[in-house]
C-alpha cells in the first residue's frame, strides 16, 4: 500500500485539491481510474430508540481504497454511477455534484494516505454487537477527542446522532444539536437549523464529516481557526480528506472508512486524529 510524509496542514478545499492536481501527495490524478462506484442505502431504528432515519452513501473505488460521500436519499441520479466508472479522478475533482468530488477525493486520498499510525491515526476497536452497541462504542470513541470541563462546557453538534448526544450527556456537558433537517432530539431538545448562528454560544464544535458533502465544513473551519475554538469531526464521508485540516482548525477526526460500522455485526475499527498520549484529545 503506497504511503507518503505526513503532509503540511491545508487551510481550504481549494488548496487541498490544488495540491493533489500538482502532485504533492503522488500520481497525477489524471491517471488514476475509478474501478467501482455504488451506493449504498439503509434504514435504521434501534431498539429502545423512539425514532429512526435513513443513510444513503456514494462510494468510489481507487484500487485498494474506497472514497465516501454521504448523501440525502434519492438525492443521485440514475447516470451518477455511470458518470463515475472508468473516469479519472482528475475528471471527477470538477464534476458538477459536491458529494462525486468529495468521494473522488476521499478515494484519491485514501489510495495515497491510508489510515495508519505512520500518517498520525491511532486505531480504535469497537466490539462485535447489536447496531446500538456499535453506535454507542464508536460514539465513545468520538466524544473522547473533545477536551473535558472547564475547558469546553458547551458543544455545538452539528449533524444529529443520538449515541453522541447521549454521551455529552453522560459526561455533563451540555450541547446545542444543530441539523438541516430540524426536528427534536430522542430527548425533546429542539433542533436548530442554522449552525452559523449558534457557534457564539459554544464554546467546541463536533461535526459530521457530512459538513463536508453540504457545504458547510469550510465557514465551521474557519471560525474554529480564528477563535482557537476546539473542532473534531466524525467523519465516515471524506473520512481521508478531514484529517488533511489537522492543525488548520480541525484539532481531531475519527475516522470511519468504508465499511461502515452498520454494516456488519462484528468488530470494526475507527482512526482516531489528534488524539492525546493518554487516549483522550485534550481531557482532562
Amino acid at each position: 500500500m503506497p504511503t507518503t510524509p505526513v503532509p503540511a496542514p491545508a487551510r481550504t478545499w481549494a488548496e487541498l485539491v490544488r495540491r493533489v492536481r500538482d502532485g504533492e501527495f503522488g500520481p497525477d490524478p489524471a491517471r488514476l481510474r475509478i474501478a467501482l462506484a455504488f451506493t449504498t442505502c439503509q434504514a435504521v431504528r434501534h431498539d429502545g430508540r423512539a425514532g429512526g432515519y435513513r443513510n444513503e452513501v456514494l462510494s468510489l473505488r481507487l484500487a485498494e481504497a474506497v472514497g465516501s460521500c454521504a448523501v440525502e436519499p434519492g438525492a443521485l441520479s440514475l447516470t451518477t454511477l455511470d458518470d463515475c466508472v472508468g473516469a479519472d479522478v482528475a475528471g471527477l475533482l470538477d464534476h458538477p455534484l459536491r458529494a462525486v468530488r468529495v468521494a473522488a477525493l476521499d478515494a484519491y486520498l485514501m489510495h495515497r494516505l491510508p489510515h495508519t499510525p505512520q500518517q498520525g491515526a491511532q486505531p480504535y476497536p469497537l466490539p462485535a454487537g447489536s447496531s446500538l452497541d456499535k453506535s454507542r462504542a464508536r460514539a465513545r470513541a468520538v466524544v473522547e477527542l473533545l477536551p473535558s470541563a472547564p475547558a469546553v462546557r458547551r458543544v455545538l453538534v452539528v449533524g444529529v446522532v443520538n449515541s453522541l448526544l447521549e454521551q455529552l450527556r453522560e459526561r455533563g456537558t451540555a450541547y446545542v444539536p444543530c441539523d438541516l433537517k430540524g426536528g427534536t432530539t430522542e430527548w425533546g431538545d429542539r433542533i436548530r437549523t442554522d449552525a452559523m448562528a449558534e457557534l457564539p454560544h459554544c464554546d467546541a464544535i463536533l461535526a459530521s464529516g457530512m459538513t463536508l458533502g453540504n457545504g458547510t465544513f469550510e465557514p465551521l473551519l474557519e471560525h474554529a481557526r480564528a477563535t482557537a475554538k476546539p473542532f473534531v469531526l466524525f467523519a465516515q464521508t471524506g473520512s481521508a480528506v478531514l484529517p488533511r485540516f489537522l492543525g488548520a482548525g480541525v484539532t481531531a477526526v475519527s475516522a470511519e472508512p468504508y465499511p461502515f460500522f452498520w454494516l456488519d455485526g462484528g468488530p470494526g475499527t475507527v482512526h482516531r486524529y489528534g488524539v492525546a498520549p493518554h487516549g483522550a484529545g485534550g481531557a482532562g
